[in-house]
Protein backbone atom coordinates (compact mmCIF):
# COMPACT_ATOMS: atom_id res chain seq x y z
CA UNK A 1 0.00 0.00 0.00
CA UNK A 2 2.89 2.37 0.65
CA UNK A 3 4.44 1.30 -2.31
CA UNK A 4 1.69 2.55 -4.32
CA UNK A 5 0.70 5.74 -2.89
CA UNK A 6 4.94 6.81 -3.39
CA UNK A 7 4.38 5.86 -6.78
CA UNK A 8 1.26 7.74 -7.20
CA UNK A 9 2.33 10.99 -5.93
CA UNK A 10 5.86 10.73 -7.49
CA UNK A 11 3.73 10.00 -10.40
CA UNK A 12 1.40 13.40 -9.84
CA UNK A 13 5.23 14.67 -10.09
CA UNK A 14 6.28 13.92 -12.78
CA UNK A 15 3.29 14.83 -14.62
CA UNK A 16 3.72 18.43 -13.02
CA UNK A 17 7.44 18.44 -14.19
CA UNK A 18 6.24 17.79 -17.82
CA UNK A 19 3.33 20.68 -18.00
CA UNK A 20 6.00 23.02 -16.30
CA UNK A 21 8.61 22.06 -18.79
CA UNK A 22 6.03 22.44 -21.82
CA UNK A 23 5.06 25.56 -20.23
CA UNK A 24 9.01 26.99 -20.87
CA UNK A 25 12.70 26.28 -18.92
CA UNK A 26 11.78 28.96 -16.72
CA UNK A 27 8.93 27.75 -15.15
CA UNK A 28 10.31 24.37 -14.99
CA UNK A 29 13.62 25.69 -13.30
CA UNK A 30 11.87 27.85 -10.76
CA UNK A 31 9.48 25.04 -10.10
CA UNK A 32 12.51 22.73 -9.54
CA UNK A 33 14.01 25.27 -7.87
CA UNK A 34 11.82 26.17 -5.42
CA UNK A 35 10.34 22.46 -4.68
CA UNK A 36 13.84 21.47 -3.82
CA UNK A 37 14.55 24.05 -1.14
CA UNK A 38 11.10 23.42 0.40
CA UNK A 39 11.78 19.61 0.41
CA UNK A 40 15.73 20.67 2.76
CA UNK A 41 13.25 23.01 4.28
CA UNK A 42 10.79 20.43 6.05
CA UNK A 43 13.06 17.26 6.00
CA UNK A 44 14.48 18.40 9.27
CA UNK A 45 11.11 19.17 10.50
CA UNK A 46 9.81 15.84 9.41
CA UNK A 47 12.65 13.67 10.35
CA UNK A 48 12.60 15.47 14.19
CA UNK A 49 9.12 14.66 14.51
CA UNK A 50 8.89 11.11 13.35
CA UNK A 51 11.76 10.39 15.44
CA UNK A 52 10.19 12.43 18.44
CA UNK A 53 7.16 10.76 17.81
CA UNK A 54 9.11 7.52 18.73
CA UNK A 55 10.08 9.16 21.92
CA UNK A 56 7.06 10.22 22.43
CA UNK A 57 5.47 7.22 22.17
CA UNK A 58 8.07 5.41 24.78
CA UNK A 59 7.97 8.20 27.33
CA UNK A 60 4.28 8.19 27.55
CA UNK A 61 2.53 5.60 30.36
CA UNK A 62 0.66 3.03 28.59
CA UNK A 63 -1.75 2.56 31.71
CA UNK A 64 -2.72 6.08 31.35
CA UNK A 65 -3.10 6.78 27.64
CA UNK A 66 -5.10 3.30 27.79
CA UNK A 67 -7.60 4.65 30.46
CA UNK A 68 -7.91 8.28 28.93
CA UNK A 69 -7.75 7.17 25.27
CA UNK A 70 -7.78 4.25 24.70
CA UNK A 71 -10.20 2.09 22.82
CA UNK A 72 -12.48 1.60 25.85
CA UNK A 73 -13.04 5.28 26.34
CA UNK A 74 -15.38 5.75 24.41
CA UNK A 75 -16.97 9.42 24.17
CA UNK A 76 -14.80 10.52 27.25
CA UNK A 77 -12.24 9.80 25.24
CA UNK A 78 -13.12 11.17 22.33
CA UNK A 79 -13.53 14.23 24.25
CA UNK A 80 -10.10 14.57 25.67
CA UNK A 81 -8.85 13.76 22.29
CA UNK A 82 -10.88 16.16 20.91
CA UNK A 83 -9.90 18.79 23.96
CA UNK A 84 -6.28 17.78 23.09
CA UNK A 85 -6.11 17.97 19.12
CA UNK A 86 -7.84 21.64 19.96
CA UNK A 87 -5.14 22.91 22.07
CA UNK A 88 -2.26 20.70 20.15
CA UNK A 89 -0.23 24.27 18.82
CA UNK A 90 1.85 23.34 15.84
CA UNK A 91 2.21 22.38 12.05
CA UNK A 92 1.63 18.83 10.49
CA UNK A 93 4.92 17.35 11.97
CA UNK A 94 3.96 18.49 15.82
CA UNK A 95 -0.23 17.31 15.05
CA UNK A 96 0.35 13.74 13.54
CA UNK A 97 3.48 13.29 15.48
CA UNK A 98 1.36 13.13 18.82
CA UNK A 99 -1.22 11.22 16.87
CA UNK A 100 0.82 8.42 16.10
CA UNK A 101 2.38 8.53 19.42
CA UNK A 102 -0.93 8.08 21.08
CA UNK A 103 -1.82 5.55 18.43
CA UNK A 104 1.42 3.55 19.64
CA UNK A 105 1.07 3.75 23.24
CA UNK A 106 -2.03 2.13 23.50
CA UNK A 107 -4.59 5.25 22.27
CA UNK A 108 -7.73 3.83 20.10
CA UNK A 109 -8.28 4.98 16.34
CA UNK A 110 -11.17 6.82 17.07
CA UNK A 111 -9.91 8.85 19.63
CA UNK A 112 -6.97 9.63 17.18
CA UNK A 113 -9.15 10.46 14.66
CA UNK A 114 -11.22 12.67 16.82
CA UNK A 115 -7.60 14.14 17.96
CA UNK A 116 -6.33 14.82 14.72
CA UNK A 117 -9.83 15.91 13.22
CA UNK A 118 -9.94 18.71 16.26
CA UNK A 119 -6.17 19.66 15.21
CA UNK A 120 -6.94 19.82 11.28
CA UNK A 121 -10.41 21.89 12.09
CA UNK A 122 -9.73 24.38 15.13
CA UNK A 123 -6.32 24.58 16.75
CA UNK A 124 -7.10 27.30 18.77
CA UNK A 125 -3.52 28.69 18.15
CA UNK A 126 -4.51 28.74 14.73
CA UNK A 127 -7.93 30.40 15.33
CA UNK A 128 -6.71 33.14 17.40
CA UNK A 129 -2.82 33.82 15.27
CA UNK A 130 -4.05 33.61 11.98
CA UNK A 131 -8.08 33.58 11.18
CA UNK A 132 -9.52 36.42 13.63
CA UNK A 133 -7.16 38.98 12.38
CA UNK A 134 -7.89 37.77 8.70
CA UNK A 135 -11.34 37.55 8.60
CA UNK A 136 -14.65 38.83 9.79
CA UNK A 137 -15.27 37.78 13.13
CA UNK A 138 -18.68 36.43 12.26
CA UNK A 139 -17.38 33.92 9.50
CA UNK A 140 -14.71 32.81 11.81
CA UNK A 141 -16.80 32.07 14.52
CA UNK A 142 -19.61 30.35 12.24
CA UNK A 143 -16.96 28.16 10.69
CA UNK A 144 -15.55 27.08 14.41
CA UNK A 145 -19.25 26.30 15.12
CA UNK A 146 -19.83 24.16 12.19
CA UNK A 147 -17.02 22.75 12.89
CA UNK A 148 -17.32 21.77 15.97
CA UNK A 149 -19.58 17.60 15.87
CA UNK A 150 -17.52 16.92 13.05
CA UNK A 151 -14.58 15.57 15.41
CA UNK A 152 -17.00 13.51 16.87
CA UNK A 153 -18.61 12.86 14.07
CA UNK A 154 -15.73 11.61 12.41
CA UNK A 155 -14.86 9.17 15.40
CA UNK A 156 -18.30 7.81 15.60
CA UNK A 157 -18.14 6.91 11.67
CA UNK A 158 -14.67 5.12 12.87
CA UNK A 159 -16.31 3.47 15.51
CA UNK A 160 -18.88 1.92 13.09
CA UNK A 161 -16.68 0.87 10.31
CA UNK A 162 -14.57 -0.93 12.72
CA UNK A 163 -17.04 -3.09 13.99
CA UNK A 164 -17.08 -6.71 12.70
Amino acid sequence: MFLAVNILLWLVVAVLAFIAAMRGRVLFNAGTREGALEFLRLLPRIGAGVIGSGFIAEVLPKALVASWIGPGSGFFGVLIATLGGALTPGGPVVGFAIGAAALKSGAGAPQVIAYSTAWALYAIHRLVIWEVPLMPARVVWLRAAVSLPLPFIAAAAAMVLAQP
